[in-house]
């Protein structure tokens, strides 16, 4: 996956090129506006694909999945060529089979949101190219269900009773902080809507583990997180200045 976001950043970098021969000196940028975000993000499953392969579940794609989210952003101007901006985003892909009757599906969702602090490349015409970082706190979620036909209100009660079904489900979750290196570009359409295309990578730490109410997990395995190569778009309303 970093192979992949260095390849991306190549060619980011390569219409920054494009769009830096005139040697004229801009005004800083300013305004700022608010959007939305559908994006497209590529966990590492390895693990993860191990062991629902193992309950007959059929494996995620390690290609990725939807997500969406919105984002806000306005530039410093006291700071040239700084923005500071919001964000939160989410998004999930599932699995399931059924056999001889039994049902089986795992769901894996991440979301998230946080701060994000930009510097708009100067000397550019007509765009906006920006690098920068955020910072905030996510969510992994993988939820595993196994059950049988319909379910009686009486069998949901002697079930916990008798600790003894066909009908399972575990809810796992990671806590974690994370810092998402970025590279976008900021196409304007007029001076109130714009568009954008770019790239990041998300690096967690401080993961936590817990398991339906809140129970620790023990003996996670060490390569078990949420980093993901992701790529955004966007539309954005408000008032641009590059």
């Amino acid at each position: 996956m970093k192979k992949n976001l260095l390849a991306v950043i190549i060619i980011l970098l390569s219409i920054i090129n494009l769009y830096s021969q005139n040697e004229e000196y801009f005004d800083a940028p300013f305004g700022g506006g608010i959007g939305y975000n559908p994006g497209w993000i590529i966990p590492n499953f390895d693990i993860i694909n191990t062991q629902i392969k193992s309950l007959g579940i059929p494996e995620f794609s390690n290609s990725g999945f939807y997500t969406s989210g919105f984002s806000g952003f306005m530039y410093l101007g006291f700071l040239k060529h700084i923005r500071i901006g919001g964000l939160g985003f989410g998004g999930s892909t599932s699995r399931d089979i059924s056999v001889s009757g039994i049902n089986k599906e795992a769901i894996y969702s991440l979301s998230g949101g946080g701060l994000s602090v930009e510097y708009t490349l100067p000397y550019i015409r007509d765009l906006g190219i920006s690098v920068g970082a955020i910072i905030g706190r996510g969510s992994l979620e993988l939820e595993l269900f196994q059950n049988k036909g319909s379910i009686s209100w009486s069998n949901i009660w002697s079930d916990l009773n008798n600790n003894s079904t066909q009908n399972l489900n575990k809810d796992l979750k990671n806590s974690y902080w994370f810092l998402i290196p970025t590279i976008n570009i900021d196409i304007p359409l007029d001076r109130f809507i714009i568009l954008r295309v770019g790239a990041g990578y998300q690096l967690t730490f401080g993961n936590k583990w817990t398991v339906d109410n809140d129970i620790d997990i023990t003996g996670v395995p060490s390569g078990l997180d949420a980093n993901s190569f992701f790529i955004q778009t966007g539309i954005f309303i408000g008032f641009f200045s590059f």
